[in-house]
């Protein structure tokens, strides 16, 4: 037993079957296992190894067999393939009687592999050889007439020797040479006829096929023919490209030039131009320097045509409605700046010119542009002017609502929103004192202008210096009809005073209590002899000056040009207190009418 278990481990590692080997010694021991049973196992184990090897020796055997075949039939394709390409010292045999057989056959494969590569790029060099003179014959014939090339090639493939490739290359550089001369002259018109007809929009092998159908083909197995006869078709092809594209050229410029006419009169927009910018700029070069694919294409001239002919339709009304647009304009801006818009340019006389075809649309135009830079120009110096004439109206305003305020009864009273009126009136009060200041600033900047341009400064027709005039002479007729008056009142006041001193008043209980109190708006006022009087403390002009109530006229333009603010007694200022009523002297007197 113990040489079957030796047996096994023979030629093995040590940790490996051998140590099993013990270790299954010992696991029987334990176990208590007989010898027969361990015996029977052992014999058992060595029969499966000695199974395995068998295997392994008939595998080996196959593997030897696949060599001596695979290394034959190598060296007979090695053979075959020295033969065809004629080159015996490629591939030296050893003596196989000392080379295993996987080194036989490892030196025999690279040779192989070598051999067809050469085989490969061998019939590759053939076959373009043959291609490209084909090609050439092809082209140089004038009926193109190419045949037997795939059989010719299939008999080549037995011989591939560097002899008869060298015999072909002669044969083609011969061709070679005498296909140079025309090639160059075919594609030289060919790149002349595909410019030409890229311009003019043309198809290019629809004209060259004219010529010869293999003209317009591309691919490398389709060659082009460069016969005499070719050669003569395409040169009268380019001559009749050349003169259509001068007669073309010469079109369009005559149809671009009405087109710009018609923009300009029309004042089209960019979008509308747009579409036409890459011909302008085209047909502004010289002819030959054109190269922009299509853009002499009968395409476009009809597009340029039908736009001629629609601007043409539409000249007459688009020239009345861009009229109006410039008129408009020009009004607005006279109207900003309170000027006179010139009427030789009104609406109804434009409308009448156009139609009359009295005057050119162009003219009217620019006459209308020249208007409006004039009117731009002189509303710019203009400019601070009227900024202080607003001011000045904005204070007029202010004043017109300060005597609204004043004669307003309620305006003390603690009602919503009072002490906002309050507020705006003391404003209005300072601002009102800076009305004399406004218009004197405005004579003077007004008089300068009026001497740098040597011409009136018109607001809305009518001259601004007249207007102020009037308006400073008014307020100085108001101020003194306000002296006037207040002087009346202190009049008055004193021939009261001289009648009660002389005929006596008569007291009732109910007067002399009024007279020691101060409400309702009364104080209380003497005389020479100790009478006292009441008076009201605020009161208005009422009917008393009528004069101050009517409105006048200062030019007719503008509110505050059209007639004069209306004075209340409150703005005048009349001092302290004045009397506005009579109050009866004695019980046989009459009573005075009252002014309030």
């Amino acid at each position: 037993m113990v040489g079957i278990g030796s047996g096994l481990g023979l030629g093995m590692e040590p940790s490996s079957c051998g140590a099993l080997l013990r270790e299954l010694q010992q696991i029987w021991a334990e176990v208590g296992e007989s010898e027969g049973e361990k015996n029977k196992a052992l014999l058992e184990i060595e029969r499966e190894c000695l199974k395995v090897y068998r295997r392994k020796v008939d595998d080996a055997n196959r593997t030897r067999v696949q060599l001596h075949q695979s290394v034959a039939a190598k060296e007979a394709e090695v053979a075959s393939l020295i033969a065809t390409l004629g080159e015996n010292k490629l591939y030296l045999k050893k003596d196989k009687g000392v080379v295993p057989l996987k080194e036989q056959l490892a030196a025999v494969v690279p040779v192989l592999e070598n051999l067809k590569c050469k085989k490969e790029e061998r019939v590759k060099q053939f076959s373009d050889i043959r291609s490209q003179i084909d090609k050439i014959r092809f082209e140089l014939s004038e009926y193109n007439d190419q045949g037997g090339n795939a059989s010719n090639l299939a008999d080549e493939e037995h011989d591939l020797s560097t002899r008869k490739l060298n015999n072909y290359q002669a044969q083609l550089r011969a061709l070679q040479k005498e296909k140079s001369e025309r090639l160059h002259k075919v594609l030289e018109y060919l790149n002349e006829v595909h410019s030409l007809c890229g311009i003019l929009g043309i198809d290019f092998g629809k004209t060259v096929n004219e010529v010869h159908p293999s003209l317009h083909q591309n691919g490398v197995e389709q060659s082009r023919n460069i016969s005499d006869s070719t050669l003569e078709g395409l040169a009268s092809i380019i001559s009749k490209l050349k003169a259509e594209r001068k007669s073309r050229i010469y079109k369009m410029r005559e149809t671009m030039e009405s087109l710009c006419q018609l923009w300009k009169l029309m004042d089209s927009p960019e979008e509308e131009k747009r579409q036409f910018s890459k011909v302008m700029s085209i047909l502004i070069i010289p002819e030959e320097g054109i190269t922009s694919p299509g853009v002499l294409s009968q395409e476009i001239i009809e597009k340029m045509e039908a736009e001629v002919e629609r601007l043409t339709k539409l000249k007459t009304r688009r020239i009345k409605e861009i009229a109006m647009i410039r008129r408009t304009e020009l009004e607005e801006i006279c109207q900003n700046a309170h000027i006179e818009p010139d009427v030789s340019t009104a609406p109804e006389q434009t409308d009448a010119l156009i139609d009359s075809g009295l005057i050119d649309p162009c003219e009217l135009l620019a006459n209308i542009e020249s208007q409006i830079l004039k009117a731009k120009e002189e509303s710019l110096s203009r400019k601070d002017i009227m900024n202080r004439i607003n001011k000045w109206i904005a204070a007029c305003d202010e004043e017109a609502w300060l005597e609204e305020y004043n004669q307003d009864p309620k305006r003390y009273s603690a009602g919503r929103g009072a002490h906002i009126n309050l507020r705006r009136a003391e404003k209005a009060r300072i601002l009102v004192t800076k009305i004399p200041t406004m218009v004197d600033n405005l004579i003077t900047r007004t008089v300068a202008w009026e001497s740098a341009r040597n011409k009136p400064f018109l607001y809305d027709g009518g001259r601004l210096i007249s207007v102020l005039e009037e308006h400073r002479l008014d307020r100085e007729q108001k101020a003194e009809e306000k002296r006037r008056y207040r002087d009346q009142k202190k009049l008055e006041s004193i021939l009261l005073a001289e009648k009660e001193a002389i005929f006596g008043s008569k007291s009732s209980p109910n007067r002399t209590s009024s007279l020691n109190r101060k409400t309702n708006g009364y104080r209380s006022n003497g005389n020479r002899n100790g009478l006292k009087t009441p008076t009201a403390r605020s009161s208005s002009l009422g009917g008393a000056t009528p004069e101050l109530l009517t409105p006048r006229s200062y030019s007719g333009h503008n509110k505050y040009f059209g007639d004069l603010r209306r004075l209340s007694a409150s703005q005048l200022n009349f001092g302290d207190d004045s009397l506005s009523t009579f109050t009866s002297i004695s019980g046989s007197e009459p009573e005075s009418p009252s002014l309030g």
